[in-house]
């Protein structure tokens, strides 16, 4: 049996490192995405405002939210900063909201992850259904372009989240009849 080198080692602990930060971003976007869904999965989590810090607690605080495409850059935009994203999910969940949102499940697919020491890119597409109170209904699907950072206490944050929109389709009223009002899933 041969005695491994140095650069071998190195090489090996490098491919460690990256198959790590792979799994760490990929269990941050289910996060985020998890945390977006309605209503809320996360049990335990009684209002918007408290999901909306459980989100923001997953970005740095010189991240990007934005919307691009034709689609998206009137509908969504671009937040610039910790304080600004916070807003932006501030608007997104009003307590007044009028149709309210009583149902959106995102499900990601298309997953490439590229780790380049302390940074990576993500990118994924997904669809999500959305029923509000009104009775209207549509599938949307968007592809996400995400960059994360290894901070140093060795956690990965997200630092953009950028989304484009591929579809929207109006689903007819009715087409889910049964859905929850709240999560209990993970209550034990």
């Amino acid at each position: 049996m041969s005695e491994v080198t140095n650069a071998e080692l190195k090489a090996l602990v490098t491919r460690i490192e990256t198959l790590e930060a792979e799994a760490e971003i990929r269990r941050l976007q289910a996060r985020y995405m998890f945390l977006c869904d309605t209503p809320i999965p996360e049990y335990g989590v009684k209002s918007d405002e408290e999901r909306i810090e459980l989100i923001m607690a997953l970005y740095t605080e010189d991240a990007v939210w934005e919307g691009v495409g034709e689609y998206y850059d009137n509908q969504f935009g671009r937040a610039e900063g910790a304080a600004a994203i916070r807003r932006h999910f501030q608007g997104f969940w009003k307590k007044d909201q009028d149709p309210k949102l009583l149902l959106n499940v995102h499900y990601l697919t298309s997953e490439q992850i590229h780790v380049r020491g302390d940074v990576a890119e993500g990118q994924w597409v997904h669809c999500q259904p959305w029923i509000f109170s009104n009775g209207k209904a549509l599938l949307r699907s968007s592809r996400l372009n995400n960059a994360f950072r290894k901070e140093p206490d060795g956690t990965w944050k997200i630092t953009r989240t950028r989304t484009e929109n591929v579809f929207v389709a109006p689903l007819q009223e009715g087409w889910a009849t049964d859905y929850p009002s709240e999560s209990v899933l993970l209550k034990d």
